[in-house]
């Protein structure tokens, strides 16, 4: 189930590794610094918040992408900067990767 929330469009950590365990075509991106990546990450594609216009080239147009952070702030902030630029591919996901370490895998860093 996708909701839409303030127009934009969101799954849940459930629904993101359902796709994972799928194999399904979409790509995941990461908008939380490289310390933080470096600490736990899900295997997405890392582009900080901050160059996220300047790197929206390496943001697919043609296969739904996921944007992901600490909480879901700055994913939502990444996905308006994008759809901006005439993106609508985009999801964020909902909790970011606390909730991935709350819901899915506990074993995760997470600070």
């Amino acid at each position: 189930m996708v909701f839409i929330y303030n127009n934009m469009k969101e799954i849940s950590v459930q629904e993101l590794k359902e796709k994972m365990d799928n194999h399904e075509d979409f790509q995941l991106i990461d908008v939380r610094e490289d310390f933080e990546y470096e600490v736990s990450n899900l295997g997405g594609t890392l582009i900080p918040l901050g160059g996220i216009l300047i790197e929206a080239d390496k943001v697919s147009r043609d296969k739904p992408v996921i944007v992901q952070c600490r909480s879901g702030k700055r994913s939502a902030a990444a996905i308006m900067q994008l759809e901006q630029l005439g993106y609508t591919n985009l999801y964020n996901l909902t909790g970011g990767i606390l909730a991935w370490a709350n819901e899915i895998d506990p074993t995760i860093n997470v600070y």
